[in-house]
């Protein structure tokens, strides 16, 4: 008898193939017995699929497994009793047992392996926003949102102040569960502003072991600027007025040259006459 021990993980609404090989010669499945079972023993149905002389038996199969599982076929006689799960949620996070049974002069167990199936799926990139503020508001509460989604299981998330890499406790947590069975998450943080504000969200899956972060360095806009920048439109805006001044002197020069140039063209050919 070999025990094994595989860990699964799955997203939830996915499939998931549950390994079962027996790899010590070819087997005729008219003298074999697969079952598949939940190994929990506080569960009050525990078959989860049955193979008996070469057929599937449904007799004492569970009904939360009802036309959710399948064996490969052409597999089989090659000791490959593998298990495709369908459509897996979060009721299907269990260890599961492969028990394989020859019988011949009497009936023994030739192969078992156990299988941990455990769901997860990876969070976005989380979003991370901030104030765009002055440089003397030093002092004033700021609000920092960071949002995340499409995982699984309900993720922890951090705020962290770079600066120190002290933890900040959130002004809010909201965690919404969808109908696909994945979580989004939206949080905020209320700190007051300092000179060199440096904020970190990370969005943490324990089964998957990642952190996904985001970073915010402060964008200050300073008085200085926005006076230099004031100055820089009056002279532009003056510049603009004397060229609209000088376009109209010289607009009017040559409305009178050519008044004059008719003038005298007509005088001309009066006195010609």
């Amino acid at each position: 008898v070999i025990a094994l021990e595989e860990i699964i993980v799955g997203k939830p609404g996915d499939n998931a193939t549950l390994s079962c090989v027996y790899q010590e010669r070819e087997v005729l499945l008219k003298n074999l017995r697969v079952y598949w079972q939940i190994a929990d023993d506080q569960e009050e149905c525990s078959v989860v699929h049955a193979l008996i002389s070469g057929r599937d038996n449904e007799s004492e199969q569970c009904i939360h497994f009802k036309n959710r599982t399948q064996l490969f076929w052409d597999r089989l006689e090659n000791g490959d009793f593998s298990l495709l799960l369908l459509n897996i949620s979060k009721s299907d996070e269990h260890t599961y047992k492969c028990v394989v049974l020859q019988k011949t002069e009497y009936t023994k167990v030739i192969h078992q392996a156990k299988v941990v199936l455990s769901l997860a799926a990876s969070y976005s990139q989380p979003i991370l926003s901030g104030p765009i503020r002055n440089s003397d508001s030093t002092g004033e509460e700021v609000t920092f949102s960071c949002k995340s989604g499409n995982g699984y299981p309900k993720p922890n998330v951090y705020w962290i102040n770079k600066t120190d890499n002290s933890h900040l406790s959130p002004s809010e947590l909201k965690i919404t569960l969808h109908t696909d069975g994945t979580y989004s998450v939206f949080s905020t943080l209320k700190v007051k502003a300092t000179s060199n504000m440096e904020i970190e969200c990370s969005i943490e899956n324990k089964i998957l072991h990642a952190n996904l972060s985001a970073n915010y360095t402060q964008q200050t806009q300073s008085s200085g600027s926005n006076t230099e920048s004031h100055k820089n439109l009056e002279k532009k805006g003056q510049g603009a007025q004397a060229a609209g001044i000088i376009s109209i002197v010289i607009l009017i020069g040559l409305l009178v040259g050519l008044t004059c140039w008719l003038w005298r063209r007509r005088s001309s050919k009066l006195i010609s006459y």
